[in-house]
């Protein structure tokens, strides 16, 4: 259509809150959130990560409290990591029934057993060298290593967990845990696969978080490199192929465009992992005064939804519901929203 003056004015419909809003292409809403939790063995331990603030170390009896703030923020869904009181070269905890995540899924649904659980399927937390399986000297070995990881699937399958999540970029460990779930009853249990997992350097606070600093060397030999987009496709196909229900991306900030592309090319539910070297960045610069917290935030997380990212696993959740029911509860007053 010939518009007046020979251009048009987009800014007709950017003249108002309401107007904004109503032509608005992409929302985030509380319910877009998946809220990491890590939890430690003891008794009544809430200890704040250095490098993380707001986020704590709690025990399992903390649990109920962290659950109803959840619920009552509208977000409905957690991932656990789990902190062993011992660790050890297999990284027992994390397959043993009474484990410290196994306990940390009883808990949950033994409290609200309509919250949905998503266990972290990985060894890192539980070896006593940090890394995502078992050794053979320096190098992780493969085939071993996805054995021990059907067996995580099961038990947290066992305690009552809603998702398994493998985390650890090993090949064939999605078709391991299918066959495994599938063998022993749990053909309902979904799959949600860490399948395009970066070797990145943001991960630095949640290895203070979850206590998996490597003793040795990195995880570039299984993570994938940086540069790569291509492949990243190669593995979720790889991963669907084998029995993934869901797929997730990490990080999501520096890896927005393999968001896109993988929205564009799978027809499965996309998950992006707002992960904590770009939460802490985002927390200091705000605390610092360097940036307006609140905007950045939900800009931030709006990029991932814009991308394609159905869910967001992200540190931000509380208090981006916090800020987006003080959106809505403005925009009912008709008053402007104070950011800072």
């Amino acid at each position: 259509m010939e518009q007046a003056n020979g251009f048009r004015r987009f800014r007709r419909l950017r003249q108002t809150p309401g107007l904004r809003n109503m032509v608005r292409e992409t929302r985030l809403a509380a319910e877009d959130f998946v809220y990491p939790l890590f939890v430690t063995h003891g008794l009544n331990v809430r200890s704040e990560v250095p490098s993380m603030p707001d986020v704590y170390q709690i025990s399992v009896d903390q649990l109920r409290g962290e659950i109803d703030e959840l619920r009552a923020l509208g977000i409905g869904a957690t991932i656990l990591f789990g902190i062993p009181e011992h660790k050890d070269p297999a990284g027992t905890d994390a397959y043993n029934p009474d484990g410290i995540i196994q306990r940390a899924i009883r808990a949950i649904k033994e409290h609200d057993p309509d919250f949905v659980v998503i266990g972290d399927v990985c060894l890192c937390e539980y070896t006593d060298h940090g890394h995502c399986g078992l050794l053979d000297g320096e190098h992780i070995l493969n085939d071993e290593t996805i054995d021990l990881l059907a067996r995580v699937a099961v038990v947290q399958a066992e305690a009552g967990v809603d998702i398994v999540a493998p985390s650890d970029m090993m090949d064939g460990r999605v078709a391991a845990m299918r066959r495994a779930l599938d063998q022993n009853g749990y053909l309902e249990t979904p799959i949600l696969s860490y399948a395009a997992k970066y070797a990145s350097a943001y991960y630095g606070p949640f290895r203070d978080a979850a206590e998996s600093v490597p003793t040795f060397g990195d995880r570039r030999s299984h993570q994938m490199d940086p540069g790569n987009a291509r492949e990243a496709y190669a593995e979720i196909a790889a991963d669907i192929a084998e029995g993934a229900d869901a797929i997730m991306i990490k990080p999501a900030v520096t890896y927005l465009d393999v968001i896109a592309g993988a929205r564009e090319r799978f027809d499965v539910p996309l998950f992006a992992y707002n992960v904590s070297g770009e939460y802490s960045m985002i927390r200091a610069a705000g605390r610092a005064g360097w940036i307006d917290e609140r905007r950045v935030t939900l800009e931030t997380l709006m990029a991932m939804k814009r991308a394609g990212a159905g869910q967001i696993i992200t540190y931000h959740a509380k208090q981006a519901a916090r800020w987006l029911d003080e959106e809505r509860a403005a925009a009912r007053r008709g008053a402007p929203v104070a950011t800072g």
